[in-house]
């Protein structure tokens, strides 16, 4: 079959390679910096994904001759940073005179990898087209055989790699100057898409009156870069480092859950620069197109607070007073269910769902929510969702402006009713805004909590039935406040 053309940069790469990379005694560090876009995680993704950030240190084992040289090394991801590639030989024999990448995009990913390998060239009846060395793959293949006679094949059914090892990804060109014949060890580090992760928190609400939860705390690990990675030593990074190049790779389910974390399988935690570092303690598989959870902390039992939050406004401060009678009137009649929890430890940012045991015991969920970068000792707030049971309706009942006073007033009514089998206390959230300076002036409630921005009151409403919330703020001003007539 005739396979259509890759980039115009594959197309243009390597014309003679008399050298390959092997991957014998290989080990590789993986640092992983933390990317929350949803195509890295999702199940029904196809493909490797542009998303996310690593670092990659690489190392190999080159079979070298005496001399100059090219080089193949394959097996690398699809998305790389060809300006941060850089390959050293740590016994100083050798050294890079130029590099070219190969990027394995595109119908003929997997055959770029092969490039500089020995290969048998298949045609659609079974006979062998070409052997040889593999120089080039895009509008057709460029085979060097044995008696150094190069063959351009068009078209082709099948590629048979002779050493039984198919690699994928892109792959590397290096033209070395190797003082010595034999194997080099080498150190390759680049910058890489397709890989990234986040925090993955799950909340299990216990049985009582006090609001208690087990919290579980895990890392979910997305590989999406069109390669395998195997034994791998994998540093997290919490935090969020500026990447400035625009070209710079953007920061199967395999999810163990349900195990103990303990204290010996836990990462190592440090910081770095202003960030903090994750370091796994043992080796790791990440299959390509897999998303791997590890154990972040222990699992632990925490305080938490339940609140059933009904909130207007927010904490917008206007240039001069607003005398309009109709700003903020408010009035819708959701309810919305909130937990807050302390940080026993600097918590990633990451999702945290929120499980609880009906009836029969089963865990249930009701809820998800973000949790940013959390200091230890801060707390963490998420929105659960809308309460069933309960409803508001909030009513300006008054307003009057004083223009030559340089004041005004206005009253509110806030009816609460709750559905529900059990009394239930509401938090009302105000946000008096029409002017930075105003005053309280009666309320049918004390307030449980005042700032210069918000009103808080807590209010009972009973099993079954309904409470009402009375308040009135006055707003006063000065001249130099208020300029216009």
């Amino acid at each position: 079959m005739r396979h259509p053309p890759l980039t115009a940069l594959v197309i243009a790469c390597v014309t003679a390679l008399s050298a390959t990379a092997t991957a014998a005694d290989r080990t590789t560090e993986l640092t992983l910096y933390r990317n929350d876009n949803a195509a890295l995680y999702a199940s029904t993704t196809d493909g490797s994904v542009g998303e996310g950030y690593a670092v990659v240190r690489e190392r190999r084992s080159l079979d070298l001759k005496r001399g100059m040289q090219d080089v193949v090394i394959g097996d690398l991801p699809i998305y790389l940073d060809a300006e941060a590639m850089a390959l050293a030989f740590t016994d100083g024999s050798s050294k890079v005179v130029s590099q070219r990448l190969l990027l394995g995009q595109g119908s003929n990913a997997a055959l770029t990898g092969l490039i500089g390998r020995n290969v048998d060239v298949v045609g659609s009846t079974g006979q062998l087209l070409a052997s040889g060395t593999l120089l080039r793959v895009g509008d057709g293949l460029l085979v060097r055989g044995g008696d150094n006679l190069t063959t351009l094949i068009r078209d082709f059914a099948a590629v048979r790699v002779q050493d039984g090892h198919f690699p994928t990804g892109s792959s590397l060109s290096l033209r070395v100057d190797a003082a010595r014949a034999g194997q080099a060890p080498a150190v390759l580090s680049y910058p890489t898409a397709g890989l990234g992760w986040r925090a993955a928190y799950v909340a299990t609400l216990q049985p009582g009156a006090a609001c208690r939860l087990q919290f579980e705390s895990h890392a979910s690990i997305a590989n999406r870069s069109g390669r395998d990675w195997h034994d791998t030593q994998l540093t997290l990074i919490a935090g969020e480092p500026n990447m400035a190049k625009a070209s710079t790779p953007r920061p199967m389910m395999a999810a163990a859950r349900g195990f103990s974390a303990k204290a010996e399988a836990l990462p190592q935690q440090d910081s770095i620069g202003d960030y903090r570092s994750y370091t796994l303690p043992a080796a790791v598989e990440l299959p390509d197109g897999s998303v791997s959870q590890v154990p972040l902390y222990t699992d632990r039992t925490l305080d938490c607070v339940r609140t059933a939050l009904y909130e207007n406004g927010n904490s917008f401060q206007p240039q001069q007073p607003i005398l309009n009678r109709d700003f903020n009137q408010g009035g819708g009649s959701a309810i919305v269910s909130t937990l807050k929890l302390k940080a026993f430890d600097s918590l990633p940012a990451g999702y945290l769902r929120v499980l609880t045991a009906d009836r029969n015991g089963t865990p249930q969920f009701i809820g998800e929510g973000r949790i940013d970068d959390t200091p230890k000792g801060s707390d963490a707030t998420i929105t659960l969702g809308t309460a069933f049971d309960l409803r508001a309706e909030r009513t300006r009942t008054s307003f009057s402006a004083d223009k030559a006073g340089r004041t005004m007033s206005e009253t509110f009514r806030i009816d609460l009713s709750n559905a529900g089998d059990s009394a239930r206390t509401v938090t009302v959230r105000e946000h008096p805004s029409r002017w930075r300076q105003w005053t309280l002036i009666s309320s049918s409630s004390k307030p449980s909590e005042q700032t210069p921005d918000t009103l808080e009151f807590r209010v009972e409403v009973p099993a079954n039935g309904k409470a009402t919330l009375d308040y009135a703020v006055r707003y006063s001003w000065t001249d130099a406040d208020n300029p216009q007539p």
